[in-house]
């Protein structure tokens, strides 16, 4: 069984529909990223979850349990916010301890002045300390817990946040861009911390980002989400070599993906001397091509080619990305290259490229993935004329 199940959530305001039919499966123990551009609903779709938003329509069921109508206080969610949410006047500790408090003591014993003196306080308090010590050095962070946030860094303010959210040992972790306020390399290194720690505690989490490189480097299976409709759901590596559709492709890798228009004529496709076969159904479409920089390559000595001319170049330490406009479409194409290999190139310099033609992808009118098989040219012009 699903540790949470999402069925068919659909959210508007107004007449502006943000999340359109959404369904979504997370096994426990598993690491989800949502991720897509600024606007796709997947913010909103976090809070629904969290039960600080309503869904028009569907359901949510966590660890076998219908949620849709159950207060966000009583789902047993954790959530951590991009801006932290810490409160000011509260030290690291006092911050780490509020959800056991809220959770362990009674409206009474909460009371300023009233609560101490009433019977189980201390014990109650003794335990939430044992907690929040405990959670705190699995953090690191043991040495802060007297500290305000305005006495730490935007790093020691992000784990204190996540402390926070482990120490109740949730049921959901659910997290909203909790890294887009840290600098470059402190990102990088947080990344592995929060994979490290979703490891050690097995709760099924839900992360949400704009950034492409964190769902593809942390996440078990990443959701791309386009304009309120879940795209894809698959794991990393096939979301980036086999995406189901052209908005995914355009979405996930950097340098972008180069999409190409061509034609399809009486079941192949021709680009250059390429042939690819498609689903006869299809003849004459307009369909694009896709194909990833690193599989563009400067044409070997009477190789088929496309001739084109270099725009610009882009050295970026381990690899050099040419931007060339192709002489016969006029689009402009990118090839990732290793440094030797464009050794002697220059903006300005006429070019020759080619593709592996295995790797291209082809996409519908409508933007769905369509399945091609590559031939050799000579054998494609064989059949041809057989």
């Amino acid at each position: 069984m699903s540790a949470l199940t999402l069925s068919a959530i659909s959210k508007s305001y107004g007449d502006n529909a943000i999340l359109k039919n959404i369904s979504l499966d997370v096994q426990s123990g598993e690491f989800i990223a949502l991720v897509g551009p600024s606007g796709c609903g997947k913010s909103t779709l976090l809070r629904i979850l969290a039960g600080l938003d309503h869904a028009d329509t569907g359901e949510i069921v966590i660890g076998g349990r219908e949620m849709s109508s159950v207060a966000a206080a009583d789902r047993n969610i954790a959530m951590v916010f991009q801006s932290y949410a810490l409160y000011p006047h509260l030290t690291a500790g006092q911050n780490i301890a509020v959800p056991l408090a809220m959770r362990r003591l009674s409206r009474i014993q909460r009371l300023p002045f009233l609560g101490p003196v009433m019977p189980g306080y201390r014990a109650i308090r003794s335990g939430i300390s044992r907690d929040v010590q405990e959670t705190a050095k699995a953090l690191k962070i043991d040495h802060l817990l007297e500290r305000k946030p305005g006495q730490m860094s935007g790093g020691q303010r992000q784990r204190v946040a996540l402390a926070r959210a482990m120490v109740r040992h949730p049921s959901v972790f659910l997290m909203d861009e909790p890294l887009s306020n840290l600098d470059a390399n402190l990102r990088v290194h947080a990344r592995g911390e929060i994979v490290e720690l979703h490891r050690r505690a097995g709760v099924p989490t839900v992360y949400v980002t704009h950034d492409q490189a964190e769902a593809l480097s942390m996440a078990d299976r990443v959701a791309v989400m386009i304009g309120g409709q879940l795209l894809q759901l698959a794991a990393p590596q096939v979301i980036y070599d086999d995406p189901a559709h052209i908005e995914v492709a355009r979405f996930v890798g950097q340098p972008r993906i180069n999409l190409l228009p061509a034609r399809a004529d009486r079941g192949t496709i021709a680009f250059g001397d390429i042939r690819l076969t498609l689903e006869p159904n299809l003849a004459g479409s307009d369909v694009t091509i896709g194909i990833r920089p690193e599989f563009v390559r400067l044409a070997a000595e009477g190789q088929t080619s496309l001739p084109g001319r270099i725009e610009r170049m882009e050295f970026l330490g381990s690899e050099v990305i040419l931007f060339c406009r192709l002489n016969a479409i006029g689009e402009t194409v990118l090839a990732k290259l290793a440094p030797a290999d464009a050794a002697g190139l220059s903006a300005g310099l006429p070019v020759a490229l080619s593709f592996q033609p295995d790797k291209a992808m082809v996409f519908a009118p409508d933007g769905r993935r369509l399945r091609t098989a590559a031939l050799p040219a000579d054998t494609s012009r064989e059949k041809a004329h057989g």
